[in-house]
C-alpha cells in the first residue's frame, strides 16, 4: 500500500534537481522559463528543489567539463531510486559548439550520456520552454513505469 502511494506521489507531483555544468547559459533561461507563469510546469505538480536528496528528476545543463565531473556523480548517487536523468540542450547532449569538430577538447569529459545514463534528451541550442515540458512530461511517463 506505502509503495503503491508513493508512486502515485511521485508521478503526480515531481521534484526536479537543476545541475548546470557549464556552457552558455541558454539552456538554464530557458529551464528557468518553464517555472514562470507564462509556460507554468508547476501546473503539472513539477517543484524545482535545492537538493537532489529530495528530488526524482534531475535534469542536466552543458557540456560536462572534467571539473563537474565528480559533482555529477555525486549528485546522480544521492537522488533516490527510482531516478530520471533529462539532458537539455546540445552541450549536454553533444558538448555542442564546445566540440570542435569531433575533436578531443582538453576541458571536457563529455556529454552526459557518457557519463550517467540519460532517460530523456531534449534537443535544442537552445530548447524552447515548450519543448523542455514536454520532456519533462515524458519524464513523468517513464518515472511511473520505473519501480
Amino acid at each position: 500500500m506505502f509503495s503503491l502511494l508513493k508512486k502515485k506521489a511521485r508521478m503526480y507531483s515531481p521534484w526536479i534537481y537543476h545541475f548546470h555544468a557549464g556552457g552558455c547559459n541558454g539552456c538554464d533561461i530557458e529551464t528557468f522559463a518553464t517555472l514562470i507563469p507564462r509556460f507554468d510546469i508547476e501546473r503539472f505538480g513539477v517543484k524545482l528543489v535545492s537538493s537532489p536528496r529530495h528530488a526524482d528528476i534531475i535534469i542536466v545543463n552543458g557540456p560536462i567539463t572534467k571539473q563537474f565531473v565528480p559533482m555529477l556523480l555525486r549528485v546522480y548517487n544521492q537522488v533516490p531510486n527510482p531516478k530520471i536523468v533529462i539532458a537539455i540542450g546540445s552541450c549536454a547532449l553533444t558538448c555542442g559548439v564546445f566540440n570542435r569538430n569531433g575533436e578531443e577538447n582538453y576541458a571536457l569529459a563529455g556529454p552526459a550520456e557518457k557519463l550517467i545514463p540519460v532517460d530523456v534528451c531534449v534537443p535544442g541550442c537552445p530548447p524552447k520552454p515548450e519543448a523542455i515540458i514536454q520532456g519533462v512530461i515524458f519524464a513523468i511517463k517513464k518515472l511511473s513505469y520505473k519501480k
